[in-house]
């Protein structure tokens, strides 16, 4: 009876964890989108004379959640976040890749849509760390309005179900999965999770989902930025198991900065596959 009580316990405080992070997503959503909804009927009251009231410290300010406007040129209007430094700018010209796939999309939704959704990575003022935002943004006539919010960080669950994806596909095709994880293929680079394959006859990295220096080479030599081994323990633990864990601190990819990894690993033929979620 004790053993069922406590297991019943253990269910109900894991789903009210998964509940709780969706909740909170879900309420920065509603937070970020309350906050446009606000900024665009201020901005109809007022038309541009509504932009330095959009950048300064205030009422158009929640948290990390803030203001930002755009013309359909590209140049930044108005901000309450960081991005207040390149206003007057073209901003379309100066941000990464995937921010500039996000502005040519806004740019080019004609007015009257409604409120429209992006994903792009933008630095997190409060620590720093470029992350991955949601953005809630609608058009009114020249302007775009737009308002963000910051995007938890991968999950374990989602980094054992990468790796179980890698498995599978391995499994099914050595070749091509092989191919597609250094080709940054096939869904195996999520945000700041990827896939790492090494060959356990000859201890050498066969694919790598970030950085392709690192296949071929030994990776029992490989050390964390401290020195500290990595891929001896690791070999030494997967010799004895079909499956397992192991934390070591890594260079995050999407933040640039070294942090703690969480990686999970498991064997798939003669092959090793990991995957690994990031914490500060």
């Amino acid at each position: 009876m004790n053993t069922l009580l406590r297991l019943t316990w253990l269910l109900l405080l894991l789903c009210g964890s998964q509940v709780h992070a969706q909740t909170a997503q879900e309420a920065d959503a509603q937070a970020a989108k309350a906050l446009l909804e606000k900024a665009l009927a201020y901005y109809h009251k007022q038309g541009d004379k509504a932009l330095a009231a959009f950048s300064r410290q205030g009422e158009f300010i929640d948290q990390d959640r803030y203001v930002f406007v755009v013309d359909t040129q590209g140049v930044l209007l108005a901000s309450g976040g960081p991005s207040s430094a390149l206003i007057g700018r073209d901003v379309s010209e100066v941000l990464g890749p995937d921010l500039q796939a996000s502005f040519k999309q806004a740019l080019s939704v004609p007015e009257g849509q409604g409120i429209q959704q992006a994903d792009y990575r933008w630095q997190n003022w409060n620590d720093g760390k470029v992350e991955h935002k949601h953005v809630f943004y609608q058009r009114v006539g020249q302007r775009i309005l737009a308002v963000g919010y910051y995007l938890p960080r991968a999950t374990p669950e989602q980094a054992r179900a990468l790796r179980n994806k890698a498995v599978d596909a391995l499994m099914k095709d050595e070749t091509a999965t092989l191919k597609a994880i250094n080709a940054l293929q096939g869904g195996f680079l999520q945000d700041d999770l990827y896939v790492f394959v090494v060959d356990l006859d000859t201890h050498r990295y066969v694919a790598h989902g970030t950085n392709l220096r690192l296949v071929n080479t030994d990776f029992g030599k490989i050390k964390d930025p401290d020195g500290k081994p990595v891929g001896e323990p690791i070999l030494k633990l997967m010799a004895e198991q079909d499956q397992g864990e192991y934390k070591y601190r890594w260079k995050n990819p999407v933040t640039g900065k070294v942090e703690n990894k969480h990686a999970y690993l498991r064997k798939a033929g003669h092959f090793m596959v990991a995957v690994g979620y990031y914490s500060p």
